[in-house]
């Protein structure tokens, strides 16, 4: 038996999921959390072979949360399940150690079919997405600029800014600058949707 553990912060999708994969007859949903930061704590007490995790949760989103399981139940596989299909994302998934990135209109059939590929140590990628990722490439922010426009997103002043961050105000408004022209925004807030839109922040 796959032994399941499924993470999302909506209770109707989380339910579904686990009704769903729970009638496969190779599948034991042993957990289900609503929270990021919930997600080590229940692995550590069931021990599952993957966990479904939904990108946008309280707490800790999805990413992080694969990152934290990586580092602290190394033998749980991590499969990201979203609505959001940003390239972005899937590169940033990746990178954290997640075996696998589905999106949830995939079929149920298929969604269990990646959960059996990604216990088996197998990588799950949905392929449109691979494919439109490639065709983006990586983020062109440094990590500093994707700082800077995460703490914007708030729509602070540049002074809010850069106490948050511990930079000087010129630094800011520097980085801010080069993360306009690299996203093509046409000021901050837009910069920031462009780049959380493409999956970057």
């Amino acid at each position: 038996m796959i032994k399941l553990l499924i993470a999302d912060d909506q209770a109707l999708v989380r339910g579904a999921l686990s009704a769903l994969l729970g009638l496969e007859p190779d599948i034991d949903v042993v957990a289900e959390v609503g929270r990021g930061d919930e997600v080590v704590d229940a692995a550590l007490r069931t021990s599952p072979d993957v966990a479904l995790l939904d990108i946008e949760m309280p707490g800790l989103d999805g990413i992080a949360a694969a990152a934290q399981l990586r580092e602290r139940v190394p033998g749980c596989r991590a499969l990201i399940v979203t609505t959001f299909g940003r390239p972005g994302y899937l590169t940033r998934a990746m990178r954290a150690g997640a075996s696998g990135f589905v999106v949830k209109d995939t079929p149920a059939a298929q969604l269990a079919d990646a959960v059996r590929r990604v216990a088996q140590g197998l990588r799950v990628v949905d392929p449109a997405l691979a494919a439109e990722s490639l065709a983006q490439g990586e983020s062109p922010l440094t990590e500093r600029e994707t700082d800077v426009l995460e703490a914007a997103r708030g729509g602070g002043s540049i002074a809010d800014i850069a106490r948050i961050l511990h930079l000087s105000e010129g630094t800011v408004r520097n980085h801010l600058s080069s993360a306009i022209g690299k996203t093509g925004g046409r000021n901050r807030a837009d910069a920031a949707r462009i780049a959380e839109d493409s999956g970057w922040l």
